[in-house]
């Protein structure tokens, strides 16, 4: 029986589902702003503020579980410009704003985008 197993599997396997929420999160570290989908968003939120708060630490360890997930290039960033810019922040890194819907299928489209 299905009782209280309900997740958001936006329609893909674990490995596609993982792979997406990396290039996603790796996107919105470079340009710390993008548009997706709502759900695509809401999905993406705890990962992306977990690896947040890894990198607040800023030790080998951490660095080692960010490379896991993340490339060289992005980590760095992680760890020396958005880690430091949230040691006084308990948490709620990101910023979920709704737009109009996509105009193809009308999906419901959100701005992603890191508070400052």
């Amino acid at each position: 029986m299905r009782h209280r197993k309900k997740k958001q599997n936006l329609a893909r396997s674990q490995s596609q589902r993982r792979a997406l929420l990396r290039s996603l999160a790796s996107a919105l570290i470079l340009r710390e702003k993008i548009f997706t989908t709502e759900g695509k968003a809401k999905k993406l939120r705890p990962f992306l503020e977990k690896s947040i708060s890894r990198a607040r630490k800023n030790n080998l360890t951490t660095k080692r579980l960010l490379l896991r997930d993340f490339s060289p290039r992005i980590v760095n960033k992680l760890i020396k410009e958005i880690g430091p810019r949230y040691l006084d922040r308990p948490g709620g890194y990101l910023r979920i704003i709704k737009i109009n819907p996509r105009k193809t299928d009308n999906a419901k489209m959100v701005l992603l985008e890191l508070v400052k």
